[in-house]
């Protein structure tokens, strides 16, 4: 028997097992698995008679609510795509994202219609939007509602057949160093993604998963599909503010939370940290950037009970690759599981990754070698949307092409360097820009920072440190630098620290945006 793997073959599930039980804690709102799973068939039937067919593209506009996580499901059992939307872009980037994507249909939270009321005549493929929420919108975008597009629909949706090779979702990169491209996931990769990431983090149908996480980011990590599919509950969040995400896990008893370490920071810094009862808590994920022992110390101290990991993935494989998990018979004392779990981590099930060097020559596991991290999976993209000179790029030699630089130890660990074009040149020398961030967030006075190339005439390059600090906390240029004197080798060393006067620009998911630091800080020079 050879059965198509797509995943409305996952809310299929969850409304037979787990019909009554509760699926989404979205505010004010909570829905039942039963309920959810009609208010998904009622959006497709009423997409449907909007004229969404097989192929089309439904982009959201939206912050994370129960509306979105429908459309995981809506979308992609009619045959259409799901592109949801970065809402801290600006308008002309959203109008690129929706052009090249050519989608025929906008779903836009009412308050955020600002972003799409400017462009929204200039792209001919867009042929109807849908307004959400209670928020007022703005005047000059008009628009079906939401709700009664649902209860003008029937209850139940008669799918098409659908095959596992479909496009399903769209999720555009942050396009840092271009236009930013439309990696497409498949109903395939999208279903394999899932299982294998269960495999790796053992949640059942008690997990309770707080989405601080954006939705609209590189697949919600996965967690729209595999909370779903083991009958977990889906706790929303429009917003991350640390206060509220504190009281929500309180309140909500959350068990499990993705965070990038930014996110983290913010978390152990806010005042109300040791009043909450956090014990529910039994796994947090740190991912999209690189997490200091430091940080995962601050976080075991307060969370005893909880396991704290990384992570490492990418849009372009669905996106989990590796986590962090201690392996049997490995460290046995707290500083060398934090050690362990402050590395990328293992690669999950079914992923296979290696590290190449320019001329496409594999490179031996021995934590000493580095070089771009290369994946095998099925669930690496099929390509970019309607590039194919970047996608053979992305996929030579058979493997998928990170951009990351590496290293993998013998135990199999891989170890982020740092992204090729992080990468500072300094007299000669290779200076990961992650190694200075880390060394640096060991100080006891610094909220966030990043470490950029500035040019330098003697140097070519040299590690250019922008910090921010925690509030009422007090060092200076000199005082980070010797700092750094004591934990890195003095090439490796940032010659300049600029001290920002607030928190660094960020993107979607709280990733600080190097590109924007770049921009404001090295004009100045």
């Amino acid at each position: 028997m050879n059965l198509a793997l797509v995943v409305s073959e996952f809310i299929d599930r969850a409304r037979s097992l787990y019909g009554s039980e509760l699926a989404v804690t979205c505010g004010s709102v909570q829905l039942t698995y039963r309920a959810l799973a009609e208010r998904i068939d009622r959006l497709s039937g009423g997409l449907a008679g909007l004229g969404v067919k097989r192929g089309d593209v439904v982009a959201y506009v939206s912050f994370n609510c129960h509306r979105l996580l429908e459309g995981y499901y809506a979308v992609p059992q009619i045959g259409a795509v799901l592109l949801p939307i970065n809402i801290r872009l600006k308008p002309h980037e959203i109008e690129y994202i929706l052009a090249d994507a050519g989608a025929s249909v906008v779903i836009v939270d009412r308050a955020l219609t600002a972003l799409i009321a400017p462009i929204a005549s200039r792209l001919p493929a867009l042929r109807r939007v849908v307004l959400m929420g209670d928020a007022p919108a703005d005047p000059a975008l008009d628009g079906d509602d939401y709700e009664q597009l649902l209860s003008s629909a029937p209850p139940s949706f008669a799918r098409p057949e659908l095959q596992e090779s479909d496009l399903a979702e769209l999720f555009y990169t942050s396009g840092t160093t271009a236009q930013p491209k439309g990696v497409m996931l498949t109903q395939r990769q999208l279903y394999l993604h899932a299982l294998h990431c269960l495999m790796s983090l053992f949640l059942d149908d008690t997990t309770v998963l707080l989405h601080s996480i954006p939705l609209f980011h590189v697949n919600g990590w996965g967690s729209p599909h595999f909370i779903t599919l083991v009958g977990g509950r889906h706790v929303m969040l429009a917003r991350f503010d640390p206060a509220q995400v504190l009281a929500t896990i309180e309140r909500e008893r959350v068990t499990l939370i993705f965070l990038v370490p930014t996110m983290a920071h913010a978390l152990a810094s806010d005042p109300s940290w040791p009043t909450r009862d956090l014990r529910s808590l039994k796994r947090v994920m740190l991912g999209g950037a690189a997490a200091s022992p430091s940080l995962l110390r601050a976080l075991d101290e307060r969370l005893p009970d909880c396991l704290v990991t990384c992570g490492y993935g990418l849009s372009e494989t669905s996106p989990v690759l590796t986590i962090a998990n201690v392996k049997r018979g490995g460290a046995t004392t707290i500083d060398g599981s934090r050690a362990v779990r402050s590395t990328a981590g293992l690669p999950i099930p079914g992923a296979r990754i290696e590290l190449m060097d320019d001329d496409g020559a594999l490179l031996p596991h021995d934590g000493a070698s580095t070089g771009e991290i290369v994946v095998r999976s099925n669930w690496v993209m099929d390509g970019y949307w309607r590039q194919p000179e970047a996608s053979a790029g992305a996929l030579a030699h058979g493997w998928f092409h990170t951009g990351d630089v590496g290293s993998i130890d013998a135990d199999g660990y891989v170890h982020i360097v740092d992204r090729k074009k992080d990468i500072i040149i300094t007299g000669g020398e290779n200076v990961p820009s992650i190694e200075i961030e880390k060394a640096i967030y060991e100080h006891a006075a610094v909220a966030e920072c990043a470490v950029i190339a500035a040019p330098d005439e003697r140097w070519g390059e040299i590690p250019l440190a922008i910090v921010f600090l925690r509030p009422d906390a007090r060092a200076d240029e000199a005082e980070i630098i010797e700092h750094c004197k004591r934990v890195l080798a003095n090439f490796k060393v940032p010659r300049r620290v600029v001290f920002a006067d607030a928190p660094l620009p960020k993107g979607g998911t709280g990733k600080i945006l190097k590109r924007e630091l770049r921009d404001r800080y090295l004009k100045s020079l």
